[in-house]
């Protein structure tokens, strides 16, 4: 076995030096190969063997590298694990500019991140040098150890029907899991502030009645209404913007925390908003605030720190790089540690989370007193800039709290017997692939301590890269909302999407939920001056998950791709998509010729089935409105369903079924959105409801018992959000979607390792989906007949620049489908049969199965001779017009219009399949552009079964091909 494929573990023990951390790794590290990969000049979309996934040691002590030619990502294992390099290959560009946190996790409540190293001085670029320099983040889990193998099948899929030609599953590559737990300190620096602490002083402010005669009230002499208490309140500031107003209190000895709980309510300040401030011995001062917002449309929310004894304001974000939510409740603090001042703060119902580690200068002493509220921009009584337009503001300071140095001892204990359970473990994995420029990545949590613990939330990848554009100043006025500018911004040359999809036909719009391209606030060398430009990458879902992970169990993050492109070139960058689901998700390439059924009474569907088998149709599948239910496992319906399961499976059809979820109408079982946020299809049932469970119960029932081996699940889970509880699945609102994500992603997992095909219209692929909508709109087939075949390939042509061929399904309506009457439908089949011939070209010819609905597939000899002439040839030809397509030109019924298949690794490496919309014959010469087919020096062009001639290739790879097309016809051409 090469040592690239052995599982090698190692495991750090105790807090160990750098030196010494570097030196412990020597032994196991040297059992990975050293990298020293020779450049391959051979395009991988053209021959991808040489690209081989590994795991290496690199020639920098303490690093690994996850490399297969095609992209690269290096670790530094010390201080910490952390990403210090992610590149593409093929281009040469490296793509990380700034090292981040390999993950981010909120267990009960507390932030944490995951490895990482912070110190780099300019966020633009990562110079060799300064990785040396980079410092472990002490509020961040530590790397224990790692461990190679190889990627695992997440499902079992049982092959039971024809599929492309060496398909993989699992797919080939490498699986490389990093381990990390938290240090005796961080885990003690996350915890609530009165933890293991003895309170020295609290006001609360919220409530009280009269003024607090303890406490020293400072307020601006500008406006006559500016207060520590207003009409009453105590506590609530009432004065105009960038002034200040606050209490002061001295501090008793030994105070070790300060904190301070208040609502931004309605302030229009930058230095000048709520704020924390202590003043030191020597009279420092360090104020730690929020500043809640600006002058102009490009400010958003962060928080902000100031040190006198540095003499400058940070403007900061944190690790979280969220936006402030400002609606909410927020407590921030100031702690005293080890010589250090840390700046933290949470937002109602969230766990603490740094900002800001700040070195205490010697000779500053103890912290004598402290001011809370609207405090000067450099700690004092001083107001800032007046403004014609100036705003009042308005917020509350709800309590402060003082507090001592923490009991050891009761660190100490609680720590102890945390360590006995074994504590929590996060690790993250990565997987990366043989022969395409793709990567996955998950975290899993694992419970070691004795007790059940909650992840409230994760994220599990955050990439700092280069971006796309350097805008400077975007136009404020075309828009009032700063982050709609934001989404107009392009986006780094990267694909990513997860698991974690739905809602959509297309991976964008389907993980729009998770995949976050950000403002990275850290990085102020941008030279966008809102400093919004979207160059950070997170993987995070909006809501939740919440799940709870009882002691010894795990819990599994979605699992992201990632995949940089190597070109901007559209047909490149979808033959790489196209790559990546063949391998990632292969039995996309499972394509079978299907027929709707539209009566499910008996005669029909005997009648439906016969044609099926003599044409070389492999699906018959009770339609919707055929009148089969699904949903119905009473033992008369089942029966029935074997009957027509068993005469399929004797004629060599597979049969199946259809039964509708989302829009349904389940009445009290429906998901109660959040307030101004619709359902998606108006209403959907919860899948945690009863009704929701006895859908998915009957479901897995019928499966099992029916023999049915094809399921059309119309109006699969959107991804809606449900506010109510529905015990014991979910608690409501942060929770819901995670757990509803999970039954029907279960369910169509279940249904793959079964060899249940599935037709499902949302970006389920991943769950083991076999195929989504190519694009379509339902009101498209009620249109007249000729209109019907002009949107068909447009379709098509539209729908794989995102999709291959057998990923997609296209529709093609027998009988009335919706609307339009005898003018819109093709029965009687044989009145319209060159009709019938043009939709079944315009489909088969492009390798693209449509939803044929009807209740037969012909009604004469001559239909039945026309449609088993195209199904046979679709079948000698299937590899190719199930391969990778080159768009030519799109149909618009005023000229030709045509695609190319390719695929280097078959016989025939190519098929122009070429459509004449017009009402006369057309005579041209096409430039076909062959380099994907894998050609180089001549091609062998054969038209419709007969050869022509051998063509010498340009430079560009293209060859001058003449056509001539009949009148409202198609022609095809084999290359070889």
């Amino acid at each position: 076995m090469k040592p690239i494929h052995r599982a090698i573990t190692l495991l750090f023990l105790g807090i160990i030096c750098l030196g010494n951390h570097i030196e412990s790794l020597g032994n196991p590290i040297t059992e990975l190969p050293l990298l020293k990969r020779t450049p391959v000049e051979t395009d991988w979309l053209i021959d991808a063997s040489p690209y081989k996934a590994g795991v290496y040691r690199s020639e920098t002590p303490g690093e690994i590298v996850l490399d297969n030619g095609l992209i690269r990502r290096t670790f530094r294992l010390s201080p910490n694990g952390a990403t210090v390099g992610f590149d593409n290959l093929v281009t040469g560009e490296a793509l990380l500019r700034s090292v981040r946190a390999e993950a981010e996790v909120t267990i009960d409540g507390v932030s944490y991140d995951v490895g990482g190293l912070v110190g780099q001085p300019n966020q633009a670029f990562i110079l060799p040098e300064w990785i040396d320099s980079l410092k472990a983040d002490p509020a961040a889990m530590k790397l224990t150890g790692f461990e190679v193998g190889e990627p695992q099948e997440q499902f079992p899929w049982k092959r039971v029907r024809p599929h492309a030609p060496n398909m993989a599953w699992p797919p080939k590559g490498v699986h490389l899991r990093m381990d990390y737990k938290m240090s005796d300190a961080l885990a003690a620096s996350k915890v609530d502030s009165d933890a293991h602490r003895q309170k020295l002083a609290e006001t609360v402010f919220e409530g009280q009645v009269g003024a607090p005669t303890e406490w020293r009230i400072h307020a601006s002499k500008v406006h006559e209404r500016s207060s520590f208490v207003n009409e009453g309140k105590v506590g609530e500031i009432y004065t105009p913007q960038n002034t200040t107003v606050y209490a002061e209190q001295d501090l008793p000895d030994g105070v070790k925390l300060v904190e301070m709980e208040f609502s931004p309510g309605a302030d229009y300040s930058a230095s000048w908003g709520p704020a924390i401030a202590v003043v030191w011995e020597n009279g420092h001062v360090t104020k730690f605030n929020m500043c809640t917002s600006g002058y102009d449309a490009s400010y958003t929310a962060c928080f902000g720190l100031f040190d006198s004894s540095a003499g400058e304001l940070i403007r900061l974000m944190g690790s979280d790089q969220k936006e402030i939510d400002t609606s909410k409740s927020w407590t921030m603090r100031l702690r005293l540690d080890g010589g250090f001042v840390f700046c933290e703060a949470k937002m109602a119902g969230g766990g603490w989370v740094l900002y800001k580690r700040l070195d205490i200068a010697a000779g500053r002493g103890t912290p004598k007193m402290v001011r809370v509220g609207k405090v000067g921009r450099f700690g004092g009584s001083d107001d800032g800039p007046r403004f014609p337009d100036e705003k009042m503001a308005r917020l509350l300071i709800k309590r402060f709290t003082a507090y001592g140095d923490v009991d050891q001892a009761a660190v100490a204990e609680s720590l102890r017997k945390r360590k006995e359970a074994g504590g929590v473990t996060v690790s993250v994995h990565y997987e990366l692939y043989d022969g395409i420029p793709c990567m996955s990545k998950w975290i899993t949590v694992r419970n070691g301590t004795g007790q059940p613990i909650v992840v409230n939330k994760f994220t599990s990848e955050i990439l700092a890269v280069v971006e796309a554009a350097s805008l400077v100043c975007p136009d404020f006025r075309m828009s009032q909302d700063r982050n709609d500018v934001a989404t107009r911004y392009p986006r780094p040359n990267i694909h990513v999407e997860t698991d974690y999809a739905f809602g959509s036909f297309t991976p964008e719009f389907a993980n729009a939920h998770v995949v976050h391209w950000e403002p990275d606030r850290k990085y102020t060398q941008q030279v966008n001056y809102a400093l919004i430009t979207p160059c950070l990458l997170r993987i995070s879902p909006n809501y939740g998950p919440a799940q709870e992970v009882k002691p010894g169990e795990e819990f599994a993050s979605c699992r992201a791709f990632i995949m940089p492109y190597d070109s901007y070139d559209r047909d490149r960058k979808t033959l790489t998509l196209g790559r990546m689901y063949r391998t990632l998700t292969p039995w996309v390439t499972e394509n079978p010729l299907m027929l709707h059924v539209r009566s499910a009474d008996w005669n029909t569907v005997k009648n439906a089935i016969d044609q099926c088998a003599e044409v070389g149709f492999e699906m018959a599948i009770m339609s919707f409105g055929s009148g089969f239910n699904t949903l119905d496992i009473s033992e008369q319906n089942l029966a029935y369903a074997n009957k027509m399961s068993q005469y399929g499976k004797e004629r060599g059809v597979e049969v199946g079924s259809y039964a509708l979820l989302s829009s349904s109408n389940a009445g009290a079982d429906n998901i109660v959105t959040p307030e101004g946020i619709p359902a998606t299809h108006g209403r959907c049932p919860s899948l945690a409801s009863k009704w929701g469970q006895d859908h998915f119960n009957r479901l897995y029932t019928f499966y099992l018992k029916s023999g049915f081996m094809l399921f059309e699940h119309d109006g699969s889970y959107p991804g809606d959000v449900d506010v109510k509880a529905r015990p014991p699945f979910y608690k409501g609102e942060q929770d819901s979607r995670w757990v509803q994500w999970r039954i029907i992603s279960d369910f169509y997992r279940w249904c793959r390792s079964e060899g249940i095909f599935l037709n499902v219209p949302d970006q389920y692929y991943l769950n083991g989906v076999n195929k989504c909508g190519m694009g379509y709109r339902e009101v498209d087939w009620s249109l007249p007949r000729a209109q019907q075949v002009i949107i068909t390939r447009q379709n098509i042509y539209d729908g794989t620049w995102y999709k291959t061929p057998s990923m997609g399904w296209m529709f093609v309506p027998l009988t009335q489908y919706q609307g339009g009457g005898a003018a819109a439908t093709i029965e009687p089949l044989d009145q319209h049969l060159d009709h019938y011939q043009r939709m079944l070209t315009s489909n088969l010819a492009l390798g693209v199965q449509a939803c044929y609905r009807g209740p037969r597939l012909y009604d004469t000899d001559r239909t039945k001779a026309m449609l088993k002439h195209w199904v046979d040839w679709f079948k000698k030809y299937r590899d190719i017009l199930e391969s990778d397509m080159i768009h030519g030109r799109r149909a618009d019924g005023r000229d030709i219009d045509w695609m190319l298949h390719v695929n280097p690794t078959l016989k025939h490496k190519g098929m122009l399949v070429v459509f004449n919309p017009l009402k006369q014959e057309v005579t041209k010469t096409l430039k076909v552009p062959l380099y994907y087919a894998g050609l180089t020096e001549t091609a062998d062009v054969s038209h419709e079964g007969v050869k022509v001639a051998k063509y010498p290739l340009a430079r560009d790879f293209t060859i001058d091909l003449p056509i001539t097309i009949p009148a409202e016809g198609m022609t095809w051409f084999v290359i070889e």
